[in-house]
């Protein structure tokens, strides 16, 4: 059942902490919807999660900091954006 009162913020921190990352773990949640809706309209939809999930994975082989987060976005981004001009 679902919490139709619950924020995206709420759910981030629960995530979080469900994944021992600490409540207050910080979530750019603008730059990960950004991500997930080029890659949607760009590539197509299921390309959404695949891509946060890739970018996800990189931050964290890249240190996971709010900075590492940011670059392979920017690096995703990059992409979508080379693919779209693409096609």
């Amino acid at each position: 059942m679902t919490d139709d009162s619950m924020t995206l913020e709420q759910w981030a921190a629960r995530v979080a902490e469900a994944l021992d990352l600490g409540a207050d773990y910080p979530v750019d949640i603008e730059l990960a919807l950004d991500v997930a809706r080029d890659a949607a309209h760009a590539v197509m939809r299921p390309a959404a999660p695949l891509t946060t999930l890739l970018v996800g994975i990189a931050a964290g082989r890249a240190g996971g900091d709010e900075e590492a987060v940011r670059r392979a976005s920017a690096v995703v981004t990059a992409l979508i954006a080379e693919t779209s001009q693409a096609g």
